[in-house]
């Protein structure tokens, strides 16, 4: 009876654990985190998770969007040097009120520079950003708080090129944890929309950056954003991912993405354990039916 009860706790401790991961976010600019705001609200509040974030750049190049937020800072934010002097502490504002919506309380900000856009991630890597420093900070960041999961953009050819390399450093930080340590499971981020006849979007892995590669070339787990609930199932997440959008008012643009996207999409990097592929699958089972 007594071995019956300890295997019954042991599994029950499993259980609750496995329900409440730890998540880091690696995102290169503030307001990138919307890209898995569905995906942190049902962590942090549904599964009594912790969803961290590091943001690689202080976020100034937005300068080009912010006209409409002139008036609500009182500063002429679409002057470059006005921009690139007020909008670092002005977006991590927004960050912080945005992130709050999803329950992101801990953001890490690297203050790396935000130059300019781009499609090369190489020039951001090898000329722009303090590459060592960031590998380091990533570090101490994992080892300390032992995550369950990395979540990035999805690196494909088309994405700018901070978003590229801030996957990239974040993936190569993982690979070079040391053997004896946790190693989180990475995985890449890309929207979706139901009912799209497009050809089904294939990424293999950057040519040039063999970690980032996914042989697979699809993605492997998702979250119905549509999904409803409360009365009448008149509720669903892509709410609360808006009013994680509308914080960030210094980013005229992102307002443009209220209600846009059905599906977060997640893709398994190959960098990962193959052998843990059905553990991250129980995961995102259990967070579809988080709320039931």
């Amino acid at each position: 009876m007594k071995n019956i009860l300890f295997t019954g706790f042991i599994c029950l401790f499993f259980s609750m654990f496995a329900q409440s991961p730890r998540v880091l976010i690696v995102n290169a600019h503030p307001d990138d985190e919307g890209s898995v705001a569905a995906t942190a609200y049902k962590i942090t509040k549904e599964m009594g998770g912790i969803v961290e974030l590091v943001v690689v750049t202080n976020g100034e190049a937005g300068y080009k969007y912010s006209l409409l937020a002139e008036d609500i800072y009182g500063q002429k934010l679409t002057d470059e040097a006005t921009g690139r002097k007020y909008l670092p502490k002005i977006r991590k504002k927004e960050l912080k009120k945005g992130c709050h919506w999803v329950g992101i309380e801990k953001i890490y900000h690297f203050n790396q520079l935000d130059t300019h856009y781009t499609l090369d991630p190489d020039t951001v890597l090898t000329s722009v950003w303090a590459v060592k420093k960031v590998k380091k900070q990533l570090t101490k960041l994992m080892l300390k708080n032992q995550y369950d999961y990395v979540f990035c953009l999805l690196p494909t050819a088309e994405t700018h090129g901070h978003h590229k390399a801030a996957s990239i450093l974040a993936l190569e930080t993982v690979k070079n944890l040391p053997a004896n340590t946790k190693k989180p499971i990475v995985l890449g981020v890309s929207g979706g929309i139901k009912g799209d006849t497009t050809p089904v979007k294939v990424f293999t892995g950057l040519p040039t950056y063999p970690v980032t590669a996914i042989k697979e070339g699809k993605s492997s787990f998702q979250l119905d954003k549509t999904v409803g609930f409360g009365h009448k199932n008149k509720l669903n997440y892509k709410i609360v991912a808006n009013w994680l959008i509308a914080e960030h008012k210094s980013q005229g643009t992102m307002q443009t993405y209220m209600n846009m996207g059905d599906y977060e999409n997640y893709w398994y990097f190959d960098l990962n354990d193959p052998a843990k592929k059905a553990e991250t699958a129980a995961f995102f089972e259990k967070l579809r039916t988080s709320r039931k």
